[in-house]
C-alpha cells in the first residue's frame, strides 16, 4: 500500500498521473480556494483558529470527490 502511494505521488509530481494535468491542477486549485474562503469566513464569524481550520478542511476535503469525478488517470 505504501509503495502504491509513493508511486502515485512520484507520478503526480512528474506530471504523468493524470491524462489532462491542467484540468486536474485547475480542479485542485478550485478546491484550495474554496477551502481558504471557508476558513476566512468562519474566522470572520468569530470561530477560533482550530475550529475554523477544521471546517475549512472539511469543506475542501468534501469537495474533492465532486471536483475530481471526471478526471482520467493514465
Amino acid at each position: 500500500m505504501l509503495e502504491m502511494v509513493k508511486s502515485s505521488v512520484g507520478l503526480f509530481f512528474k506530471g504523468k498521473l493524470f491524462a489532462e494535468p491542467l484540468k486536474a491542477y485547475t480542479q485542485l486549485a478550485i478546491g484550495i480556494v474554496i477551502g481558504a474562503l471557508a476558513l476566512m469566513a468562519t474566522s470572520k464569524l468569530g470561530f477560533a483558529a482550530v475550529p475554523s481550520a477544521a471546517i475549512g478542511g472539511l469543506i475542501a476535503g468534501a469537495l474533492q470527490p465532486y471536483l475530481f469525478r471526471n478526471l482520467r488517470y493514465r
